[in-house]
């Protein structure tokens, strides 16, 4: 794993960090330390160690010469000056503050009836509602895990509101962030396609291909564009031949900032790379309380300076991929048209409406976009027409089937620049105007205060993809 570059917080030596245990993420920012030594004095406060520390618990002023007075909870390092501050500490990571419980009794939510609560969840980020007085209808409970299960695949939907936890009659339920957790960014319309998935289960469908066209593609059309590669393979850096030190690594787990990550390929285009060292940051991952959501947080802030951020997936069900769908607000899914890949998407479909709703982030299937299309094929046919018949106008136009599509990342060069004005490309940059369109469509909706309800029909035939895609495939 490479390094980076950073100055000793204690005693200002210039040093590569190679390890986890050098850097430490506190009040938004990260400290480093050049060795164990200069850590262990940071954690008595000082060099002299006869610096005062605060205690997290009670705020008491007290000099910290006992293991058991420093403790990190949620990756942060905290304080307590006795054994009862220090269970305290422990007990609000794992639970509720009183003073939170008392602030969110004493004011009603707004736009919510005044029997009604809401506070963040805990550990997500989304906002959950708690009941004081009657519980829910089974009626309305009904109809509120419908929207859920609809706002998986339904574009332009306006975003089901998350399933209700119910507590006890005569309490309220309030989960609560825990201490110092960043703030969350404002939850993004689902369904205007700006922050795009490309994903699937099932490998050897196009996806790698499908990002880097995609992105370029909008790049060529004067949109601001990020490329993000969340796939340990690294693939996406191969297909435009570009290397890079610094890598979506260093963000997640490193702390490295955006913009020092990220170089420009093309014109308009930044990308973000991986490598192998991405499969290191699983475990980091896996440690974090926030576990689903760190790529959303260290990506938020610099997103917001692009039009667009495309993300190229890797073929599998893995933490990396959670937090890209919890950050993206809508997913491309590009399918090869074979029977193996329909029968795929139901798993696809699945995946979409657990993070709608068991992570509360309404994420949305935008396309399903069929690739290597060989019009002479029969079987190619049936897939794009079994396709079509069960989602839509959500499935896209075929991208037809060229070798010069496989050459192109040998020469480290886009399908536009490889091989332009033929048939693949062509489909490419149609896929391209029809998110732009679509995002157009969406923000002018918004805008004029348009509200699209989603029919049963809709929701009624993509579930039936998912239960038995291929079917007409199959029947021939």
């Amino acid at each position: 794993m490479g390094g980076i570059s950073e100055t000793c917080s204690v005693c200002g030596t210039g040093f590569e960090v190679q390890f986890r245990y050098q850097m430490e993420e506190k009040d938004g920012g990260f400290s480093f330390f050049c060795s164990q030594k200069c850590l262990e004095k940071s954690q008595l406060g000082g060099e002299s160690g006869a610096s005062l520390a605060t205690c997290d618990a009670c705020a008491k002023r007290f000099p910290p010469d006992l293991v058991s007075q420093v403790l990190y909870v949620a990756g942060r390092r905290h304080y307590a000056c006795s054994l009862g501050c220090r269970a305290q500490l422990v007990r609000e990571a794992k639970g509720v503050r009183l003073g939170d419980i008392a602030a969110a009794a004493a004011a009603p939510a707004e736009g919510l009836p005044p029997t009604r609560r809401e506070a963040p969840l805990s550990g997500s980020g989304s906002r959950a509602v708690a009941e004081a007085a009657e519980p829910a209808s089974p009626e309305l409970s009904a109809r509120a895990g419908a929207q859920a299960a609809a706002s998986a695949v339904a574009p332009g939907a306006p975003a089901a509101r998350p399933a209700e936890p119910r507590g006890q009659q005569g309490a309220v339920a309030v989960p609560v962030s825990p201490a110092g957790s960043a703030k969350r960014a404002p939850q993004r319309p689902a369904g205007v396609p700006r922050y795009l998935a490309v994903f699937n289960h099932k490998g050897g469908t196009g996806k790698t291909t499908t990002a880097v066209s995609v992105a370029a593609g909008l790049a060529a059309r004067d949109k601001r564009v990020l490329l993000v590669d969340t796939d340990a393979q690294g693939n996406v850096s191969v297909s435009l031949g570009a290397g890079a030190e610094r890598s979506l690594y260093h963000v997640l787990v490193m702390g490295l900032r955006v913009a020092d990550a990220t170089r420009a390929v093309r014109p308009n285009l930044d990308l973000l790379p991986s490598n192998e060292t991405l499969a290191a940051a699983e475990l980091y991952l896996a440690g974090r309380q926030n576990r689903d959501r760190v790529l959303s947080d260290r990506l938020s802030a610099a997103a917001a300076d692009y039009d667009y951020v495309v993300l190229d997936c890797s073929p599998s069900l893995s933490l990396m991929n959670q937090n890209a769908l919890v950050f993206a607000d809508s997913v491309l899914v590009p399918v090869a048209c074979d029977y193996l890949s329909l029968v795929g998407v139901r798993q696809v479909i699945k995946t979409v409406k657990n993070v709608n709703a068991l992570l509360h982030h309404p994420v949305q299937i935008w396309g399903v976009l069929p690739t290597f299309f060989d019009g002479r094929a029969r079987i190619a046919r049936e897939a794009v027409s079994t396709m079509k018949q069960h989602f839509g106008e959500r499935c896209l136009a075929p991208i037809r089937q060229a070798i010069k599509v496989k050459e192109a990342p040998a020469q480290g060069q886009t399908i536009f620049e490889y091989a332009p004005g033929t048939p693949a490309a062509d489909d490419y940059l149609a896929v391209v105007d029809r998110i732009i369109e679509s995002r157009e469509r969406g923000a002018a909706g918004s805008e004029a205060g348009a509200a699209h309800e989603p029919g049963s029909r809709g929701t009624d035939r993509a579930d039936a993809a998912a239960e038995r895609p291929g079917a007409a495939a199959a029947g021939a």
